[in-house]
């Protein structure tokens, strides 16, 4: 058994209460001091103006975690919480003081050949956590000399009671068979599914007198199918009194968390939320993080989830729209359009393709970068829907599609569903006026049009999935280039219309795409233009930057 009754009523040497176990290096120590001291002697920081001192523990992790979890114990000695859920805005000390409980868990513990995980959603967030609890042992003399670190393989072992501390992911294919004693989970938020949480806990402490799974994370983009919105809401049936779970610890940093709406711009809120705040960063710094969130939604979005604990469904509109409508004519006419068609005859341009649904928009951009340094970046597109479908889908969706088609704004193709066929002479015929270099696309229903293209026409086809990796960089390029004004975009309606519907999602790394699930309305054009810009800059990235500004001096 991993702890020993006090039967001889011993007071603790540190706080003097008479606990009901003493254990560890330290036996005249309480459970609570006993974790407490670990740190203290054992533990140093490992970054910032605080690497290499000892760790003292902030206020909240010893009064919010430490006390409650290891100090309260069932009859037998054993400690009641097998599930600790902290969520807590960033900066707040997470991190290393995970790093530390990692460590205790592998050798303080008293759990012959325990077993100690770190996990999260992939690889690299994973080894955040190890990173601490490595530099650690690195920087104490008695953990460096008991404990084996092998960085290749992100362990750290101890021979002389088996035990290991491991790096898992939701992309380590075996994980299965095994008896974890402590599990720290870091950012549930970013879990792709449950599947890694489900093979480190369910089942799996029959083994393990006292297994702890200890959850620190931030919250995350809403879904109630994901693991860390269960594990949420859970916590927070816990703290309200609506469920009863006497091995589960809710210990919440959030904002809205008492039945009211917080004021994510009231600063008594960002205080309450922000434990570490006066020990870790300043008042300040989350002024100045507040005030550059204002001016871009993405970073809006951040703020809420990072700083606050406010889950965010999406992200909102993402371009600035009086910087878009900067970018074109004060009054759109046709005549004028046309006149900027006429302008780029000839010129050199990248295409983009969003074929969408047969029923729904459809789309065809083509983005002109800059002939000389001081001209803007262009983009003409072209829309399509069904004719059979026009006048239906403008009454249900109240969108003008019926008077842009009458306009020439939207071509309207034969039938209920998009003639591709109709898509593809356009194409053509833009192929003979302007000098198309590429055609990304996204290969979602597009092989036959695709191969026509390509192998009938000549047109050099680039595949573009829609996810982060190939969208990320043109969808930000879109808003740098909208925001400083140097696209022109000759005023197209249609095109205006799916910018100001533009949403984009964020993944864990701070990758962004655009998001036609949550966007209010239809982004199809929007999107065609993104794969077009996406083709532009990466060809713009192959240009030598002696061509900008020459060579310059040594």
């Amino acid at each position: 058994m991993p702890v020993f009754l006090n039967k001889q009523k011993i007071k603790c040497s540190a706080c003097g209460t008479v606990p009901q176990i003493l254990k560890g290096r330290y036996r005249n120590l309480c459970p609570v001091c006993h974790v407490i001291r670990f740190f203290e002697e054992r533990c140093r920081h490992t970054k910032a103006k605080w690497a290499g001192t000892p760790f003292h523990l902030l206020g909240w992790q010893v009064e919010e975690v430490i006390k409650p979890l290891f100090g309260t114990l069932k009859p037998d000695g054993t400690r009641q919480y097998r599930t600790c859920y902290v969520e807590i805005p960033k900066k707040n000390g997470k991190t290393e003081f995970g790093g530390g409980i990692g460590i205790y868990g592998l050798i303080a513990d008293d759990e012959p050949g325990s077993e100690v995980y770190s996990a999260a959603g992939n690889k690299e967030q994973a080894g955040i956590v190890y990173q601490a609890s490595a530099q650690m042992v690195r920087q104490d003399e008695i953990l460096k000399n008991r404990l084996m670190v092998r960085d290749s393989v992100k362990r750290i072992f101890d021979s002389q009671t088996a035990s290991f501390f491991q790096v898992l992911s939701s992309e380590t294919d075996t994980k299965h068979g095994i008896s974890p004693h402590m599990v720290i989970f870091d950012e549930l938020h970013a879990q792709p599914n449950d599947q890694l949480w489900r093979v480190l806990t369910a089942g799996t402490d029959y083994a393990r007198e006292q297994q702890l799974v200890l959850v620190l994370t931030t919250a995350g983009v809403y879904d109630p199918h994901s693991i860390w919105w269960k594990m949420r809401e859970k916590a927070i049936r816990i703290y309200e009194g609506k469920e009863e779970d006497d091995s589960f610890l809710p210990v919440l940093y959030i904002a809205d968390k008492d039945k009211k709406k917080d004021d994510p711009e009231d600063e008594k809120v960002w205080i309450r939320v922000n434990p570490a705040l006066g020990h870790i960063f300043t008042l300040d710094k989350i002024r100045r993080d507040f005030k550059e969130a204002q001016k871009d939604p993405v970073n809006y979005s951040d703020f809420l989830r990072f700083r606050l604990n406010i889950p965010t469904a999406q992200i909102k509109q993402y371009l600035p729209m009086d910087d878009w409508d900067a970018c074109g004519p004060a009054r759109f006419t046709a005549a004028g359009y046309k006149k900027f068609e006429q302008s780029l005859v000839g010129r050199e341009c990248y295409g983009g393709i969003d074929l969408s649904s047969k029923i729904d928009l459809t789309a065809f951009a083509l983005f002109f970068p800059p002939a000389e340094d001081d001209e803007k970046w262009k983009i003409l597109i072209k829309a399509y829907m069904p004719k059979d479908n026009i006048r239906n889908r403008a009454e249900r969706d109240q969108v003008p599609y019926d008077i842009w088609e009458k306009a020439g704004l939207i071509t309207a193709t034969p039938g209920n569903v998009v003639d591709y066929a109709f898509i593809r002479r356009d194409i053509q015929n833009a192929g003979a006026i302007y000098n198309i270099q590429e055609i990304g696309y996204d290969p979602w229903k597009a092989t036959d049009l695709v191969q026509r293209l390509q192998d009938d026409d000549g047109f050099v086809m680039v595949e573009m999935r829609q996810g982060a990796k190939t969208m990320s960089d043109p969808t930000e390029e879109l808003y740098i280039k909208a925001k400083q004004r140097i696209i022109d975009h000759g005023g197209h309606p249609v095109l205006r219309w799916c910018a100001n519907n533009l949403t984009v999602k964020k993944d864990v790394n701070d990758n962004v795409q655009p998001d036609k699930k949550n966007s209010k309305e239809k982004i199809d054009v929007m999107v065609a233009g993104i794969i077009a810009l996406g083709r532009a800059i990466i060809h713009e990235e192959t240009y030598c930057v002696y061509n900008e500004r020459g060579v310059l001096a040594i």
